[in-house]
Formats: structure tokens, sequence, C-alpha cells
């Protein structure tokens, strides 16, 4: 197991750039699977989850090539479908929250897929059944094997048709989306995430040949096509990466400019943070972050505390919470956080009480923050990364602590931040990785 040493109160100074989007990457790169011809992606975050999902592709038969670091392509031409019903793909997938994402375009293309229950963040249930009830509606049948605790799935010929999801998963839509793109007929999803990786999702099939209409609504139109070909994609800056380095910006830092941002992507981050006080200025395509000596967290209107809640987009994301929090203990008043979405990720927070935070946890989806104003640094101790986000949000309680703090199981900050250490030291941290 690899854990982290980090030396707490050392200040960062200068540029970084945000990695590739993680959530853009899986959805872009199972979408290779729909066309024989070759896909090139840039921008491809080099991190755990991604990598894994490469690998999973590869022992499916998809050749890919790196041309280059973080430039990859994927020709899906001829795949082994006798694996993908064996219990060694099964095994994989379970392993995988992005494996879940191969079933849309695996349905589409070959008409059968193999769904295990995947892996991930053990943040709560995350349920598959705006997946399923959309592919059933597209004609899909399932039949569950209960001895491999698997779900064979098939359909001879998809077929359009109109559905309202019950709610916008985000990947239970780009699923729905890559199966429907080769179904006959028209296809209109309502309620449909429309986050902008989706949105880049839409894109690249758009210029694989598909006929999606209505990107960046919650109302999109899917004409089914006979085929798709090759295509070059970029992905997006990760928003995620770019809130985090925000929150390590207010907390430690004296003056920090995050690089090309893709700013109109950012949705509500920027003002989220801003809302704790935090000063961050607009510069072109980058973000800086000042020195934060003192930020005073806002009262709504009627003088009512301060509430973040997560949303679906153009909602604020529920994946900064976690960094909100630690944020908001050095800040001069209180705020509420309201996780709505997942009911198991605030739980982190009795890691950062033992380190002297002032936060009450509600309940299992609510905490209420009493912001310190930098009168009482937090105290250096030993956590566990129980999921990505709490693990970026303890690493950045303990760059901000007194003394030396051990993270260990930092493979889960490994899944969605690529080099972090080497990059944040760069900066001026000091942060070593050790093996036990």
């Amino acid at each position: 197991m690899e854990s982290f040493i980090i030396e707490g109160g050392h200040s960062l100074t200068g540029e970084i750039t945000p990695q590739g989007a993680k959530n853009e990457a899986l959805e872009v790169i199972c979408a290779t699977l729909l066309t024989s011809e070759p896909v090139r992606i840039s921008n491809i975050p080099e991190i755990l989850d991604v990598c894994n999902l490469i690998r999973l592709l590869q022992d499916m038969g998809v050749n890919v090539v790196r041309n280059a670091p973080n430039d990859y392509t994927f020709q899906a031409q001829t795949l082994n479908l006798e694996y993908l019903a064996s219990d060694e793909f099964v095994r994989k997938c379970a392993s995988l929250r992005g494996s879940v994402l191969t079933i849309g375009p695996l349905l589409g293309k070959y008409g059968q897929a193999t769904v295990a229950q995947p892996g991930g963040d053990k943040i709560g249930r995350r349920r598959l059944d705006t997946h399923f009830i959309g592919f059933h509606k597209l004609g899909a049948q399932f039949v569950h094997d209960e001895q491999r605790n698997v779900f064979d799935i098939q359909a001879q010929h998809l077929k359009g048709c109109y559905m309202l999801l019950d709610e916008a998963s985000v990947t239970g839509t780009a699923n729905i989306i890559m199966a429907a793109v080769l179904a006959q007929g028209t296809t209109t999803i309502y309620n449909a995430a429309c986050e902008p990786y989706i949105q880049q999702l839409c894109h690249l099939l758009n210029r694989m040949g598909a006929r999606i209409s209505g990107i960046a609504s919650n109302l999109l139109t899917i004409v089914g096509v006979d085929k798709l070909h090759g295509a070059t994609h970029t992905i997006l800056p990760d928003m995620i990466e770019v809130g985090s380095f925000i929150g390590m910006a207010a907390m430690v830092g004296k003056g920090i400019r995050i690089k090309d941002v893709s700013l109109p992507n950012l949705g509500l981050i920027p003002d989220a943070f801003r809302r704790l006080g935090i000063t961050i200025k607009e510069e072109g395509d980058d973000l800086f972050i000042p020195q934060q000596d003192h930020y005073e967290v806002e009262s709504f209107i009627d003088n009512s505390i301060m509430t973040l809640s997560d949303a679906p987009w153009p909602g604020l994301t529920p994946d900064l919470l976690s960094v909100l929090i630690v944020v908001a203990t050095m800040g001069h008043g209180n705020v509420l956080i309201h996780q709505k979405m997942f009911e198991s990720r605030l739980f982190f927070v009795d890691k950062l009480i033992d380190m002297g935070a002032q936060i009450i946890l509600c309940d299992p989806h609510r905490v209420v923050v009493n912001g310190n104003d930098h009168a009482k640094k937090l105290r250096a101790g030993r956590m566990t990364s129980p999921d990505i986000r709490a693990g970026i949000a303890l690493l950045i309680a303990a760059m901000s602590a007194n003394g030396t703090s051990r993270i260990d199981n930092i493979a889960q900050i490994d899944r969605g931040y690529e080099d972090i250490e080497n990059r944040l030291n760069r900066l001026g941290a000091h942060i070593q990785r050790i093996v036990s």
C-alpha cells in the first residue's frame, strides 16, 4: 500500500495546468468501441481509473497506440466477444466504475453486453436503474445470471423511442446516447444530463457520423445511423481538478495561477468559492488566486446562513463539496454544506474534526462548518483516504496543518489526480510518496 507523508505549513506559489477531465475521458474512450476505424484522443489524463479502462479495452481486443503522453489512438476493429462473457472480464469490470460505460456502445454495435456491479468510490448507493430502463426502452432484454451475479443484455435490433429519464444521470445519459446512435429510428431523451462532458461526448459522436441535436440542453434527439467512422478529439480540462487547485490556493497559496481552465465550462465552481470569501481573478482563460490571509463567508440576502448544495449541471458538482468543506474551516463565518446525491460522502469529516476543525455532522447529507478565520491551524494526523474527492480534501488539510501528516490508501487519490505530489511539490509543497 502506498501513502503520502505531508510536511504541512509550506506555501505554494507559481503556475499549474489542470489535467484532462477524468469523467470525459472515460466516456469518449468507451465511445471508440462504436467504430472499427481509428479514433485519436488527446489530453487523456494518465490516472489509475483511465489507465485501467484502457487496459480493459486492450483485453477486449481494441488496438491502442500511445502516440505521446496523454495522446492515444484507439481502433476497435476486432473484438473478442467471447471474452466479454468471461469471468475474468466480469471480475475486472467489478473493480472499475468506468467499465459501466462499455455497456452502451457494446449493446449498440454488437447487440450484447455483460453487466457486473461496477466498483469505484465507496460513497453510497450508485444505482444503474437509469441505464437499464433506457436500454430496455430501446428494446434490450435482460437475463440475470444468479450464480455469477451478472446481467446478460441482448438486443437483435435497438429501436429509437421517446424516454423520460427518472434522474439526470451522467453515466446513464452517456450510456443511452452511445446505445442509441446506431439504433433504428429516432431516440428522444428528456431529462438528459447536460454536463460539459456529455456535450463533448455528443460532439465527438457527431464528428464520427452520428446525428445528435439538442446538445447542451436536457432534451436530446438522436437520429440513428448505420455506422460511425474515425475522428479526432481533445478532452477538456478537468473542472474538479481546477476546483481542487482553487481550494489549495485559498488554504496554502501565496499567489497561484491555474492555466487554461476552459472558463465557460466551469459553471458555478468559481462562484461557490467566492461565496466562501475567496478572491478569484479571471485573466483570459486563466484563474489567478492571490494569497488569502482572510476570507469572509457570505450570508444570504436575508442574513441566513450560507448553504452550498450539489445539483445536476448547471448546478454545483458534488465532487467539490469535500474541498469546499476544508476551505470553509479557515474562513470567517458559518456555512451549511448539503450533499444531496450520496449518503456516505461526508463521513470523512471525522478526520477533519480530529485535526481540530469545527464541524458538526448533522446527518449523512449535511454538515455545518464553523470557520475560525485562521485563528488556529489544523493539527497534523494520520488518515486514510476513503474516496478520490475526500482524499484530495485531506491532502489540502494536511498541507495547511502544523506538523507532518500521513495519508494512507492514496490509490484512491491516484484514481483521479495524475502525478499529484510532483506537480504540487513544484509549487512548493513537501509531499513524499512511500510504500509500506
